[in-house]
């Protein structure tokens, strides 16, 4: 199901991003971060009162040198179009400016719902100082401070109350979905063409009861795929999409629909910043990753270069090791009928159940190899484990003590619990619980 957008908007330096850093870095907000990915800090997956949507920060856009005036109305109109809810900043020791009217206007045509919280309400006194802000046409104005966390609570309930119905879709649980990501001109439209025309499969073009993009069914050796579509990234209207970053969001959406991502890296131009960025939106969200070298065919390839550029994928996907790599041309279709299986694989391994009584026999056959550390003289004891969930999975282990379950031995057993069953493609989530 897609969740909802909000987007935070206002003139510069009224503490946008500080709020959008709050809403991420607090528990409030209930996000994660996972080491090793990075990322822009424009976007982010939030949650509030069990209920998940994206975050924007529209304070992130660079527009270079051009005049004030033009990057507000840049940053509200992509907003406007993108988000469910728009949260309108203001500063309440700057009081209500030209500028602040400006986006006022821009927001008034919307028809969106629009949340007014006035931003540096650092003290209780200073709500009595609000009510001007009245004036904006909004309704009530939310005191907050960004910088001291305060009356943020009030404001998501408020946010909250404005998401719209949104219908969950029907997915077969026997079809696999699967999208493709990455950096403009890696050749996402030609693979998924490139799918298509040497399957000769098509069933039907399914209109996505969430999302204007259409996603293709296709079935391969029996099994089902539904193509989610991010190439259609387009510019709508007078939406300020050159900048290419809120062709994020949408990919963002493909991915929570999607049981396996596809990152596309261009053969090429090799492996970009933006490659990284793009692939820990997929790892953050628990999807089975598959990294597709596209381009193969402009590549001078010998029996090394293969496995050179996979090191060099290792070297700078660390957090994507369980991965495989598939190496093909859309454009010639050169070794394009090998990365359907390959997706089957990454599907089931990230919907693979382990039985617990098989599981604990290879967590004590990896504690016989290699015994649990210990730390300022206390021994960490691993009583058993269970699987809690997947998609992706997810363990628990039971411990004395879960201060004493170091990074590396989690590690360890991650691998050893890998080995034993397969999991290719899927990350794996451990997490270390004191038995009551």
């Amino acid at each position: 199901m897609r969740k909802a957008v909000v987007a935070i908007v206002g003139r510069p330096n009224v503490g946008k991003s500080t709020i959008f850093n709050r809403l991420v870095g607090e528990r409030i907000s209930i996000v994660e971060d996972i080491p090793g990915v990075t990322r822009d800090r424009i976007y982010s997956q939030a949650e509030w009162l069990n209920t998940n949507f994206d975050l924007i920060d529209t304070g992130g856009i660079e527009i270079g040198d051009e005049p004030l005036l033009i990057q507000m109305r840049q940053q509200a109109e992509i907003a406007i179009d993108e988000a469910d809810v728009i949260v309108f900043i203001v500063n309440a020791k700057e009081g209500i400016t030209a500028a602040d009217e400006e986006v006022a206007k821009l927001l008034f045509k919307s028809n969106k719902p629009i949340v007014l919280a006035v931003n540096k309400v650092d003290n209780p006194e200073m709500r009595n100082e609000i009510y001007e802000y009245y004036s904006l046409g909004f309704g009530e104005p939310f005191p907050i401070s960004g910088s001291h966390g305060l009356g943020l609570g009030d404001l998501l309930d408020e946010v909250v109350s404005h998401f719209p119905k949104l219908e969950q879709e029907e997915v077969d649980e026997d079809t696999i979905y699967f999208s493709l990501i990455g950096r403009p001109n890696v050749g996402k439209s030609s693979l998924v063409n490139a799918l298509l025309n040497e399957e000769r499969v098509i069933v039907s073009d399914i209109e996505g009861t969430t999302r204007d993009a259409i996603d293709t069914k296709l079935t391969k050796d029996g099994q089902d795929y539904v193509i989610i579509d991010t190439a259609g990234m387009r510019k709508r209207g007078k939406v300020y999409e050159s900048t290419e970053k809120y062709s994020v969001l949408r990919a963002l959406r493909a991915i929570d629909r999607s049981d396996v991502v596809l990152v596309l890296i261009d053969a090429d131009t090799g492996i970009r910043e933006q490659d990284k960025k793009i692939a820990g939106y997929a790892h953050d969200a628990g999807r089975g990753i598959v990294i597709v070298v596209n381009k193969w065919d402009t590549v001078e390839t010998n029996e090394k270069t293969m496995k050179e550029f996979e090191e060099k994928i290792r070297a700078h996907f660390q957090f994507l090791d369980y991965a495989p790599i598939v190496f093909l041309s859309a454009k010639t279709k050169k070794r394009i009928h090998t990365l359907l299986p390959v997706v089957q694989t990454a599907s089931d391994s990230h919907a693979k159940r382990i039985a617990t009584n098989v599981l604990n026999d290879v967590i004590m056959d990896a504690i016989a190899m290699n015994p649990t550390p210990t730390v300022k003289g206390q021994r960490l004891k691993v009583l058993y484990a269970t699987q809690v969930a997947v998609k992706p999975p997810a363990f628990v282990i039971f411990v004395n003590d879960p201060e004493l379950m170091h990074f590396s031995y989690k590690r360890f057993l991650e691998n050893k619990i890998r080995d034993a069953f397969g999991f290719v493609g899927t990350p794996i989530k451990i997490l270390a619980r004191r038995r009551s």
